[in-house]
């Protein structure tokens, strides 16, 4: 039997089993009845019949259930497993004082899928089994250890953390060039300062010298060894800029506090456009504090209202950037405003098309689930009061929006309300397009020049390692 802790698939065996003894206490009671919403314990019908009968609901369907959910991903298989599918029959009545022994037991192992059968059952003290059922999960690729491992998504970090680990992974690999068009804000000119310093990029400022000397001499920053193409205006510099990246002279762009509609109308308008193949779509890097890993928020800024093909677009750019980063597989979340498919809410008929192309390969590389609303998607204990059977809520990584305005929306939201920092990037160009805000921290520029640079060099790698075409004469 497996000690307890996080035990990858391959250690897994038939028989395995793990237990956990816990007793019901009114305190467990009455914290899952208020936060199901439909019980107020201290209220004034708190012991009512009616109410006492849903406690004891409450008592089958949510604390046995978690308890089940607990063994699973604290002890077999453990932190990182995904729940697929849970099926459980309440056989008889919990009251508070009775002690429970939760045990799951391995049936079977699905090694093409890395899946685990396992049959589950709660006993009482009296012997009696008062749930019994299977779940079957997804079991983690990687051992994590036998440290205490949180089962949520949300714990306590330092902000920008995330972007700090983003910095961190790109130890070791070649600076990207990078035209910084039109630098004459100060947080600009700093950011790429520091960029250059921590060996992110090689920036080539591209703008007017005479201001941009002045800016840097004004807030004590080195200019020593930055090339700088000097233009006479914004317009001019986002030509230059272009140019650079179109004759692959720089690697990516970064912008300064100009408007992103001009930056984008200038760039699918420009001689030499860095457009390609592929449908531009935008991204926000979001750190937030009460999240555990970066979310990434898209499309809130070029696709205004889009089309069913242009929401596979926007998630397969998403999910290759979130792969460059370092996710193996990444979960996206097709947000909506319900996780119930309507036919007279489009966004929800969409969400629904696009798990079937996801099944059918026409997006790749990720865990695709929808339609979710926002709770469903970054709470397991949202997705589980509602019922909610997904190997993505409470965990997402990317969260597709329906449209532009409700990307736009959340993401400010996350930002002013939940000390989110955010950076922005443009991809499905022929180069990374990092978008700043006058709102951005020089952190999380620095956190959009390290994605941009993981990206570039993610890419190259692929293209080292896809196979030679053959010819023939």
């Amino acid at each position: 039997m497996p000690e307890p802790g996080n035990h990858p698939f391959a250690e897994i065996r038939t028989g395995d089993q793990a237990t956990l003894t816990r007793t019901l206490t009114q305190q467990d009671l009455d914290g899952l009845a208020t936060l199901s919403g439909e019980v107020d314990p201290a209220g004034p019908d708190a012991s009512a019949p009616a109410n006492a009968q849903y406690r004891q609901s409450v008592t089958h369907g949510m604390w046995g259930g978690a308890l089940i959910s607990t063994v699973l991903g604290r002890q077999l298989p453990g932190a990182g497993t995904i729940l697929l599918h849970q099926s459980l029959d309440f056989l008889a009545p919990v009251a508070v004082g009775d002690k429970v022994d939760v045990t799951v037991h391995v049936e079977a192992l699905d090694p093409v899928h890395q899946s685990v059968r396992l049959r589950c059952s709660v006993v009482n003290q009296r012997s009696e089994t008062v749930i019994a059922g299977t779940a079957t999960v997804i079991a983690p690729h990687e051992k994590i250890g036998n440290r205490r491992v949180r089962l949520s998504a949300h714990e306590d970090r330092g902000v920008g953390d995330n972007f700090r680990k983003l910095i961190a992974l790109t130890a070791g690999m070649a600076p990207l060039r990078v035209a910084v068009i039109h630098p004459v804000d100060p947080p600009t000119l700093k950011a790429a300062c520091e960029a250059a310093m921590l060996g992110l990029i090689t920036p080539v400022l591209v703008g007017p010298a005479q201001r941009i000397h002045a800016i840097a001499a004004e807030r004590r920053l080195a200019l020593d060894g930055i090339e700088i193409v000097d233009t006479a205006h914004s317009a001019a510099a986002i030509a230059a800029a272009i140019a650079l990246a179109a004759s692959g002279q720089v690697e990516a762009v970064m912008s300064s506090a100009l408007r992103s509609a001009d930056l984008m109308r200038a760039v699918r308008a420009a001689a030499a456009p860095l457009t390609s193949a592929r449908r531009m779509s935008h991204v926000y890097i979001v750190d937030a504090p009460g999240y555990a890993r970066p979310l990434f928020i898209t499309d809130a800024i070029i696709n205004l209202s889009p089309d069913l093909d242009a929401k596979r677009d926007i998630a397969q750019n998403a999910v290759e950037l979130v792969r460059a980063l370092g996710s193996k597989n990444p979960r996206v979340a097709i947000l909506c405003a319900t996780e119930t498919v309507i036919a007279a809410m489009q966004s929800t008929v969409d969400a629904a098309a696009l798990c079937k192309m996801a099944e059918r390969h026409q997006i790749t590389g990720a865990l695709v689930d929808g339609p979710l609303a926002f709770d469903d998607a970054v709470s397991a204990q949202a997705a589980l009061v509602k019922g909610i059977v997904s190997p993505v809520a409470g965990h997402a990584d990317i969260l597709l929006m329906p449209d532009a305005q409700a990307g736009a929306m959340l993401a400010r939201q996350l930002g002013f309300l939940g000390q989110a920092q955010m950076a922005g990037i443009v991809l499905g160009a022929r180069v990374p397009i990092l978008l700043a805000s006058r709102a951005d921290s020089t952190l999380a520029q620095l956190g959009a020049c390290a994605s941009a640079l993981l990206l570039a060099r993610h890419r190259q790698g692929c293209q080292r390692h896809a196979p030679a075409q053959s010819t023939s004469t």
